[in-house]
């Protein structure tokens, strides 16, 4: 509503000469303006939305990117997939891996609900994602005491694991 009259209503009057000073109405002549649609303001809009995700784009990503090049990415397939205790125990096991000074970073995951395509492996029960600042911070989580009591304790829940390092190019 502008000052109330509807748009479309303001909109009518002030195209067909109705309403020929807005002096007294400047916010509502400022709304209208806003608001009236045209073909030029829409894609002059546009225009300005690329632009700025070009340079968005273009900016350089300063997050995990170039502080943790290092990637530990481990899937985990569990003896009993269905055990929520042992998916449990699992999870709670790889947060405890935190707590190591040089792991950066931590996600630990399970299959998400996406939808099913021949190309994604949902074969898996829980995910863990670690980042870290260079090759001897993974060097040092490997033959970390909390790291390897994780092993002791959680290795009999899980039949396999498949481990995925990767270093930033």
């Amino acid at each position: 509503m502008l000052h109330g009259i509807g748009y479309k209503s303001f909109n009518l009057l002030f195209d067909i000469g109705e309403i020929k000073d807005v002096g007294e109405m400047p916010d509502v002549y400022y709304l209208y303006q806003i608001m009236k649609p045209n073909r030029r303001k829409f894609l002059g809009t546009a225009a300005a939305l690329a632009a700025g995700t070009v340079a968005a784009k273009a900016m350089p990503f300063t997050s995990m990117e170039n502080k943790y090049p290092v990637v530990h990415h481990v899937f985990f397939w569990l003896k009993n997939p269905d055990s929520k205790e042992d998916k449990d125990a699992l999870i709670a096991g790889l947060k405890k891996l935190k707590k190591i000074e040089t792991v950066k970073a931590l996600h630990v995951g399970v299959v998400a609900s996406t939808e099913k395509r021949d190309v994604v492996d949902t074969s898996w029960s829980v995910s863990e994602l670690m980042l870290f600042s260079d090759l001897k911070g993974q060097e040092v989580y490997q033959t970390h005491p909390l790291h390897l009591e994780f092993i002791k304790i959680c290795s009999p829940l899980w039949e396999k694991v498949v481990v995925y390092d990767v270093i930033e190019v």
